[in-house]
């Protein structure tokens, strides 16, 4: 077998429909493309839509700097009713009565701030070497791991106490599961929760609205890599000191900020490095070469 040809490095935002997995996705882009390296940033559960980053070619060493992205989603909660996987899966069983506008608010506030959230039993997390998901589908009795998300706002848009649909706009940090948000806020309410529908408008600063449907992804298409760093500082660099960060040797500027940065050659990504106190840039990801 040959290699994977490593094709064009882009970022490419894609629009999700419902139904694909983000690796159906994936495949897609690839196929429209010509089959090159490829892969994701973040993945959407299959009864999700929005924003998807999708990363080619040597972009894909990308990926760690924009995974943990802040990412904001629009989410219809189905009060009143429950369901085992927290989304329109299911199986879905009869809660109590919605309630009022009020105790919705209030519910939402708090789950807002840093909070505790159990790993939704239907999930791809790995517990003991196995996805969570398949350990629960077994009957099995897992254990859910619990972790510490940050959940920036929860506002609730709108509200239909005779239906129990809740339309509410979130931001939160890398690794909160919305559906699960949905879940709890059922449970504080007292009458049962679930996801009924759930959009990603953004990851970062990336918005769904500059993204292309699947039948859009054409060769060329898609944005170059330095454009989905707009959260990182950028680095210009002269020729001399871009010849030695495409060899992985450090270089030395002055007035940058210390941590990550990206650097770049009249606007070419060359790579994403570790600005030190001193001055010192020490090449930690290299796209060039």
């Amino acid at each position: 077998m040959g290699e994977r040809p490593v094709g064009e490095s882009r970022a490419i935002l894609v629009d999700k429909p419902a139904g694909p997995t983000s690796h159906d996705v994936v495949r897609d882009v690839r196929r429209a493309l010509g089959r090159p390296k490829a892969g994701h940033t973040g993945t959407l559960d299959p009864f999700a839509t929005g924003l998807l980053v999708v990363l080619t070619g040597r972009a894909t060493r990308l990926a760690p700097y924009l995974t943990g992205l802040d990412k904001s989603y629009r989410a219809v909660v189905k009060l009143g009713e429950r369901s085992a996987s927290g989304d329109p899966e299911g199986p879905i069983t009869a809660g109590g009565a919605p309630p009022d506008e009020d105790s919705v608010r209030a519910a939402l506030a708090g789950l807002t701030g840093t909070i505790s959230q159990t790993v939704p039993a239907l999930s791809a997390v790995k517990v003991d070497g196995e996805r969570l998901y398949a350990r629960t589908r077994r009957g099995e009795d897992v254990d859910l791991p619990v972790r510490e998300v940050v959940v920036h706002r929860a506002d609730l848009v709108s509200y239909d106490q005779m239906t129990g649909l809740a339309d509410i706009d979130i931001r939160c940090g890398s690794g909160t599961y919305v559906r699960q948000i949905a879940t709890d806020l059922g449970e504080a309410l007292g009458c049962g929760g679930y996801c009924a529908a759930l959009r990603r408008t953004e990851v970062g600063d990336l918005r769904v609205d500059d993204a292309l449907q699947l039948d859009e992804i054409a060769p060329g298409c898609g944005m170059p890599p330095l454009d989905a760093l707009g959260h990182m500082p950028v680095v210009s660099l002269d020729a001399a000191a871009a010849a030695d960060v495409q060899h992985g040797r450090a270089v030395t500027a002055a007035d940058v900020p210390e941590g990550t940065v990206a650097l770049a050659m009249q606007g070419d990504l060359l790579a994403i490095a570790t600005a030190e106190a001193d001055g010192v840039i020490r090449p930690k990801v290299v796209l060039a070469g």
